[in-house]
């Protein structure tokens, strides 16, 4: 009997099985405890410095007790689409909430982020127009943009020369949307909202902000990169999750109401999948309710992460172009990546690898992240630790040791 070739194809993977017979393999780590400052793995207290719970709010009493209160309430799901039975009227007091936070007419909730982005990427444009992306854009732009019928464009990462000769040879009359990411969630830096607002208008392009990495980390009271640049009437959609700041599950877009309007009866992602469970949306609705009272928490954010910078560049990392709380640590080789986050989490420290395909080996790198709770004797450990372990292994000051 001839063998079927799925089986052949799934059994031919054998990437993590050899990252595991070198001892390194560094993914689905289990944790025993609550997303916080400190974790525990296999019953031991880890430093947590792997997690995008940026603002420290994934155990906060009373997003806790929002999520119990929800399911007393409502029960654990919804049991359907939010475009059948799925619609509670909480999801409509978050969108509400959404939209007048970013600034925006109104807001549609998806059941992820990665969904929000699917279904906005697959459902705007058609076979005659065109996407154009960062080619640091997120995984879910990328497959969004695969979904959808139209000419994915990419230009160089925030390289404003190449977007415009890329916007400059397309037709005029033609649909165009650049979708970026606001904070790049590997690189830490900044997108160049500015001249990309200057681009678009001289080309007719619309812009889609994702705005994930940047809720509750930048601009007013933590409204993002629209919001941090003054540009939210410039920006036509913006694009964001709840599993970062805002302590939950799910994501969202906020637009025009014409745009909401067209999402909610085009994206299949939002139709065909069941809504988000009520748990959730409470969840998400207490996190904005502290973020809005509580700005200094974005503030300390700030002060760890300018703390955690100076302490990293002092010992000779190569921290690339941050601007943010995702500090990457380029060590550029993907095996010295892997044996680094295994010796750094032997020590009590856990952070994440970052290695190809997902960025080229010669940039692959560890993704040390700041949360707002993070205390300054725990930044001071981790980074003492990082470079005992990073010198062991030959790894101490490389951007010295590249400028030679």
């Amino acid at each position: 009997m001839m063998q079927k070739k799925l089986s052949q194809k799934v059994n031919a993977f054998k990437d993590a099985e050899k990252i595991m017979e070198l001892g390194v393999y560094p993914y689905f780590r289990v944790i025993e405890s609550e997303q916080d400052t400190e974790v525990l793995l296999d019953g031991k207290k880890v430093l947590m410095f792997g997690s995008n719970s940026y603002l420290g709010l994934t155990n906060h009493p009373l997003v806790k007790e929002a999520a119990k209160r929800a399911t007393d309430k409502y029960g654990t799901g919804c049991a359907g689409s939010r475009f059948l039975n799925g619609t509670l009227d909480i999801h409509i007091e978050l969108e509400r909430r959404l939209a007048a936070y970013t600034g925006k007419e109104a807001a549609v909730l998806f059941s992820t982020g990665f969904q929000a982005n699917l279904g906005i990427l697959s459902s705007l444009t058609g076979r005659n127009d065109y996407l154009i992306l960062d080619e640091y854009d997120h995984a879910s732009i990328i497959d969004g943009s695969r979904l959808s019928f139209s000419r994915v464009i990419r230009y160089a990462h925030n390289d404003m020369e190449d977007l415009e000769k890329k916007l400059r040879a397309l037709p005029e009359e033609a649909v165009k949307l650049i979708a970026v990411d606001g904070i790049f969630s590997m690189e830490g830096n900044i997108v160049k909202l500015p001249e990309i607002v200057q681009i678009s208008d001289k080309y007719g392009a619309n812009i889609m902000v994702d705005e994930a990495h940047s809720l509750g980390v930048i601009g007013e009271k933590g409204a993002g990169t629209a919001a941090y640049f003054n540009l939210t009437d410039k920006v036509d959609i913006l694009m964001g999750t709840f599993s970062k700041s805002l302590a939950s599950l799910g994501g969202f877009a906020a637009a025009d109401r014409a745009t909401i309007d067209y999402l909610k009866h085009k994206a299949r992602s939002l139709i065909f999948s069941a809504s988000m469970p009520p748990a959730a949306v409470a969840s998400v609705i207490a996190a904005l309710d502290i973020i809005e009272s509580e700005p200094e928490r974005i503030e300390k954010l700030w002060i760890n992460t300018q703390y955690a910078m100076q302490l990293l560049q002092d010992q000779g990392f190569d921290l690339g172009n941050t601007e943010s709380p995702i500090i990457p640590v380029y060590v550029r080789d993907n095996y010295n990546t892997f044996l680094l986050t295994k010796m750094l989490q032997e020590e009590g420290v856990f952070v994440n690898p970052v290695v190809s395909p997902a960025v080229p080996s010669d940039s692959s790198l560890i993704r040390f992240s700041l949360m707002a709770t993070h205390t300054f004797a725990q930044i001071e450990e981790a980074v003492d630790k990082l470079t005992r372990v990073a010198t062991r292994l030959g790894l101490k000051n490389i951007r010295q040791n590249q400028e030679l």
